[in-house]
């Protein structure tokens, strides 16, 4: 069991699955950062100071002990007030929407490179072609 456990982790395809794994969730944390340090920002202060991440309804009563802001989303979260995060969800919509472009552009660029090769390699007789030619000539030397 253990030789044929590392057959299956020996291949390619799961070693490449692995990295892409690990790159996409660096790529993911990057993403999210441009998202709420950079991009929400600058939405809120085009619309006059607006902080997306505080919008939420509360759907029940804000603990007897809670001593906190009853306008800060994390602090009512974290005191176990039911809400919706409207303004939280904006911001995860907006950033899938830039993860999605920018993966978007990558397999774009990379379809673009190998269209690019495949037009370089040099053009001539198919495999399919060269073997009916190969048919054709056995054919004539046994005729």
């Amino acid at each position: 069991m253990l030789d044929e456990f590392r057959t299956f982790i020996a291949r390619g395809n799961v070693l490449d699955l692995a990295v892409a794994v690990i790159i996409g969730a660096a790529f993911a944390t990057i993403t999210t950062s441009l998202t709420e340090d950079v991009i929400m920002p600058i939405v809120g202060a085009l619309f006059g100071g607006l902080d997306f991440s505080n919008y939420f309804y509360a759907l029940g009563p804000v603990p007897a002990g809670y001593t906190g802001s009853l306008d800060n989303y994390a602090q009512l979260k974290e005191a176990g007030v039911p809400m919706i995060g409207y303004g939280q969800f904006v911001t995860v919509v907006v950033n899938f929407v830039i993860l999605a472009f920018v993966i978007f552009l990558i397999v774009r660029a990379a379809n673009r490179m190998i269209a690019r090769k495949e037009a370089a390699k040099p053009s001539g007789p198919s495999e399919v072609e060269l073997l009916a030619e190969i048919r054709d000539e056995l054919r004539k030397r046994q005729a």
